[in-house]
C-alpha cells in the first residue's frame, strides 16, 4: 500500500488555521481541519487516520504546543503521527515564536514576510535572523529534528507578520512555504 503523503505545519491557533486553510484552497490541497488548536487536542493516531480517508494528497496537518516548554502536546501528537507505517511527511513549515526553543531545528529554507526566500531562519515577525544564527526556534520544532524530513521550510507567525500572512491578502506567506515543499516533491 502506498504511502500518504503529508506536509506538517508546527502551529494551530485561529490565524495559523485560517492561513493554512486559505493557503490549501490556493494550492488545491486538503488539510485536517481537527488538527488545529492551541494546544492540539487530537492525537497522533486519530490525525493519521483521517490522513488516511482523505482522497487527496499530499494533506496538511497542524501541530501545535501552545508554547509549552519541552516536549508538549503538539509534539507527542506529531511523534505519535510520524510513526504510522502508512504516512510519509514530505515536508514541513517550522513556525518561528518568541519562546525560546529547547531543542530549535536546522531550516532548509526560511520565507520572509515579504514572501523572499531565504536560506537563514526568521523570526516570529517573518524578519530573517542575523547572519550566522543558523537554527529556527519554536514552540512546536523540537520534533522536527529527530523525523526524517525531506524538506522544513520557516516562517514568521502564520497569518500574520504584520499582516502580510493574512488571509485578506492571500496568505501569501504559508502558500509560498507550502509551494516550495511542493516544489521539492515535483508536485
Amino acid at each position: 500500500m502506498a504511502k500518504k503523503k503529508v506536509i506538517v505545519v508546527t502551529d494551530g491557533d485561529g490565524k495559523a488555521k485560517a492561513a493554512v486553510r486559505q493557503a490549501a484552497r490556493n494550492l488545491g490541497l486538503h488539510y485536517i481541519e481537527k488538527s488545529a488548536g492551541t494546544p492540539t487536542r487530537a492525537g497522533g493516531a486519530e490525525l493519521a487516520a483521517m490522513v488516511k480517508q482523505v482522497p487527496v494528497e499530499p494533506v496538511i496537518v497542524m501541530f501545535d504546543d501552545h508554547g509549552k516548554k519541552g516536549k508538549g502536546p503538539g509534539e507527542k501528537a506529531l511523534e505519535d503521527f510520524a510513526r504510522d507505517a502508512e504516512i510519509e511527511i514530505v515536508g514541513a513549515v517550522a513556525v518561528a515564536s518568541n519562546a525560546k526553543a529547547d531543542r530549535p531545528v536546522t531550516v532548509d529554507e526560511s520565507v520572509t514576510k515579504e514572501g523572499e526566500v531565504t536560506g537563514r531562519p526568521v523570526g516570529k515577525l517573518g524578519a530573517p535572523e542575523p547572519p550566522g544564527h543558523r537554527r529556527l526556534e519554536g514552540d512546536t520544532v523540537g520534533v522536527l529534528s529527530r523525523l526524517k524530513i525531506p524538506k522544513i521550510v520557516g516562517t514568521g507567525d502564520l497569518g500574520k507578520m504584520d499582516s502580510q500572512d493574512a488571509v485578506e491578502k492571500g496568505a501569501l506567506i504559508t502558500t509560498r512555504a507550502i509551494r516550495e515543499i511542493l516544489e521539492q516533491q515535483g508536485m
